[in-house]
């Protein structure tokens, strides 16, 4: 069994190293819940969830996932997600949950 790295340890990392960890611990476990739960906390998903529901503003919803998908896969996370996101991952990789 592996030792638990410290929070220093893991914050010493990129926050691409730390995205790699994560969400390849998530994917072993099958834990969709954590997915979920960083998809919540970006700047992109809180856009569409106020968008209308008219369909004038479907292009712009469908978009909008997309650059959230896109975020979670490459890390391109803005400078007010970037902590939180970490701060996110980092427990994750700790707890397992």
């Amino acid at each position: 069994m592996s030792e638990t790295p410290s929070v220093d340890e893991l914050d010493a990392l990129s926050t691409e190293d730390l995205r790699r960890r994560a969400f390849a611990l998530a994917e072993s476990k099958r834990d969709v819940g954590f997915f979920w739960d960083l998809v919540k906390h970006l700047r992109v998903s809180r856009d569409i969830a106020t968008e209308d529901t008219s369909s004038g503003s479907l292009t712009g919803s469908v978009a909008d996932a997309i650059d959230a998908v896109r975020e979670l896969t490459t890390g391109g996370f803005n400078e007010s997600e970037e902590p939180l996101i970490r701060a996110r991952l980092i427990d994750y990789i700790r707890t397992g949950d």
